[in-house]
């Protein structure tokens, strides 16, 4: 079932949020508004979560809470690689969560923490022990980043790609699965942190490994899970049947559910981390799929600024796999 929303992924990092259109995350943050809005109009019961924020930034969080942007949220979201890509030691994640507390009085997620195996997997088995003694307990939700690897095939979510060197490829080997599916040494592990430890694992258009990721979830222990439906892939003439798909797949996890990506016809530049050149229709879509895989059982009035808004479906070019699934 769906336990929690979360409003787009890592809105402070420019891979996933056009900080030249929205420097200030003015647009991001009405966005935000009247998504949480439409929200809870269709179900009151769901959690509502910041989307997950990339660098771990005190001041980005103190700024969307002066501008009143997570005074209808339940929770905020952090994620974090500091054997990869934070400039912090991985010893110091109880201090970058306190960070976070000091300027908000919302609970603290972390939705995304991982270790790549491009240099050693020996590395991934002391990330995972060692982010589980510091995690469990100290924070409400725990998702690892991730079940699978991203296939070779598949571009990563970055500005830079290739030209990024070694940071780039690390994209590549964050999975406790390798590409084809078999475990690597820390998947052996992982069952000693569940179900205190979730798993993030994003699924793109017609993933072929929608029904290993469900068995290998299980044979893992995993109870909760975060996953990603695709504004963007929404356009897609087939998008319902996929997605109804998918959500069939995940239904006896609790699932927590990211809205994001601009379709590239509905943004203001064509990309699918521009803002939306009409924050509604984002809203509505978020209404939308709550409405179809997770409506509340006592409805409340809609807010007026949802009335008209048209949930128009017309052919638009479809958003690369990469972007569908990495994280950063």
């Amino acid at each position: 079932m769906i336990e929690a929303v979360k409003f787009w992924n890592e809105p402070n990092n420019k891979s996933h949020w056009d900080l030249e259109l929205d420097p200030e995350w003015k647009a991001y943050g009405h966005m935000v508004r009247l998504a949480a809005q439409a929200v809870r109009a269709e179900n009151p019961s769901l959690v509502q979560v910041l989307g997950g924020i990339s660098p771990i930034d005190a001041g980005f969080m103190r700024r969307l809470r002066d501008d009143r942007v997570l005074d209808g949220l339940d929770a905020v979201a952090v994620h974090g690689f500091p054997l990869d890509w934070n400039h912090w030691s991985i010893h110091d994640w109880p201090a970058r969560i306190a960070e976070i507390e000091a300027v908000t009085h919302l609970p603290v997620w972390v939705t995304e923490v991982g270790v790549s195996t491009f240099g050693a997997e020996e590395v991934q088995v002391f990330g995972l022990k060692r982010t589980a003694e510091l995690l469990i307990g100290r924070v409400p939700r725990i998702f690892w980043y991730s079940l699978y690897d991203l296939p070779a095939a598949w571009p990563a979510t970055t500005r830079h790609r290739e030209a990024e060197g070694s940071s780039y490829y690390r994209h590549f080997h964050m999975g406790l699965l390798r590409e084809d599916g078999t475990p690597k040494l820390a998947a052996a592990q992982f069952a000693d942190h569940t179900p205190a430890m979730g798993i993030c694992q994003w699924f793109h258009h017609e993933d072929h490994r929608l029904d290993d990721a469900v068995a290998w979830l299980n044979r893992l222990g995993v109870r909760q899970l975060r996953t990603g439906l695709s504004w963007a892939d929404s356009f897609r003439p087939d998008a319902d049947r996929w997605f109804d798909r998918v959500m069939r797949a995940l239904e006896a996890f609790d699932v927590t559910v990211t809205f994001c990506f601009t379709p590239e016809h509905r943004g203001v530049a064509p990309h699918h981390t521009s803002p939306p050149q009409a924050a509604e229709e984002f809203a509505a879509f978020c209404a939308r799929m709550v409405r179809r895989y997770a409506p509340g059982t006592g409805v409340v009035e809609a807010p007026q600024l949802l009335h008209g808004v048209l949930d128009e479906r017309r052919p638009v070019r479809p958003l690369s796999a990469g972007a569908s699934l990495d994280a950063r």
